[in-house]
C-alpha cells in the first residue's frame, strides 16, 4: 500500500486523552455522608419550572452533628423510587406535610404543642434541616421527620392517595417580579396534586406576606372545585393558634407587612 500523499501529524506521547464532563462536586457528593443527598431525584426526572432555588450556605458545628447522628433515623431523601409508609414511619400518627420550613423554628413549636400529629418537613435547605433535627432532639419530639428534596417529586410518586391530614405552607417565596411569577408554588397544577394526596376534609393552610402573592393564593383556591374555603365571606382567615409567630414573620410585622393566612379544606364528597 503507498504511503498516504498528506499523512496526518501523529500526537505526542504527552498529549492529554479526552475526558467525560464531571459535575462539580457540590452537586454529587453530599456534604454529611451519611445525611441527606445534595439531589436526591437525580437527572432521571423531567426538567420543570421549580418554586425553589437551593442555596448553599454555611452549616454550624451544631446543625451538621445533627445531620450526622439524627439523618438516619428521623431524615428522608426525596428521591421518586418508592411509595412511603406513612403509618409506619409516623407510628399511626395522623400527617400533615409542610413545604418549606426555614430554619424549623416554627415547626418544632407545632410539633411539640400538638405530639399526636406527626409532621413530615420538607425542605432543601441543608442548614435548616440540621437545625430542626437538632430542635427536635432538644425537645424530644419524636413526631417529626425531615425530608430532603423537591415536595412535587414527594407528591406525585412517594406519597398514597388520600393519606395526608394536612398540608402547611408558610412564607413560600413570593417571585415578585412578573415574569418568575410562574414559579409560584400555589398554582392550579399543584392543587390539582395537593388534592389528591389530601384526605377529604383535610386542611390545607397557607400563609404569606406579600399581598400580591396572598390575592393569587385566594383566587386559585376560591376557584378550585377540590378545596373549600373555611371562612364564612370566603375571604382571608385570622392566624390560628396553632401557626406560631416566626421572628421572620415578626420581621415583616415590624416593617408594616401584612400577613394573610389561607385555610382551605379538601372538599368531601358529595351524596
Amino acid at each position: 500500500m503507498s504511503e498516504s500523499p498528506n499523512p496526518q501529524p501523529s500526537l505526542p506521547d504527552t498529549a492529554p486523552e479526552a475526558t467525560a464532563y464531571v459535575p462539580p462536586k457540590w452537586r454529587t457528593e453530599p456534604r454529611f455522608p451519611d445525611g441527606p443527598a445534595p439531589d436526591p431525584a437525580g437527572s432521571h426526572h423531567e426538567r420543570r419550572i421549580r418554586s425553589f432555588q437551593p442555596r448553599r450556605s454555611r452549616v454550624t458545628t451544631g446543625q451538621g452533628e445533627a445531620l450526622k447522628r439524627l439523618w438516619g433515623t428521623w431524615g428522608l431523601d426525596i428521591d421518586g423510587h418508592e411509595v412511603i409508609d406513612l403509618k409506619k414511619l409516623f407510628d399511626g400518627l395522623p400527617v400533615v406535610l409542610e413545604i418549606g420550613f426555614g430554619m424549623g423554628e416554627a415547626t418544632a413549636q407545632m410539633a411539640a404543642a400538638d405530639p399526636s400529629t406527626g409532621i413530615l418537613a420538607a425542605d432543601v435547605h441543608t442548614p435548616g434541616q440540621g437545625n430542626l433535627l437538632a430542635l427536635a432532639e432538644r425537645g424530644g419530639m419524636t413526631n417529626v421527620r425531615v425530608a430532603n428534596g423537591d415536595a412535587i417529586i414527594l407528591l406525585r410518586e412517594m406519597l398514597p392517595p388520600d393519606s395526608l391530614a394536612g398540608m402547611r405552607v408558610y412564607f413560600p417565596d413570593p417571585w415578585p417580579k412578573a415574569r418568575h411569577h410562574k414559579r409560584r408554588l400555589i398554582q392550579p397544577e399543584f392543587l390539582d396534586l395537593a388534592a389528591t394526596r389530601l384526605a377529604p376534609g383535610a386542611l390545607l393552610h397557607c400563609a404569606t406576606d406579600w399581598e400580591p402573592y396572598a390575592e393569587q393564593m385566594l383566587e386559585v383556591l376560591t376557584a378550585h372545585p377540590e378545596f373549600e374555603n373555611t371562612q364564612a365571606d370566603g375571604g382571608y382567615a385570622p392566624r390560628p393558634e396553632f401557626r406560631p409567630l416566626t421572628r421572620f414573620e415578626g420581621q415583616g410585622l415590624d416593617k408594616g407587612h401584612v400577613v394573610h393566612d389561607l385555610l382551605f379544606t379538601r372538599a368531601r364528597p358529595k351524596n
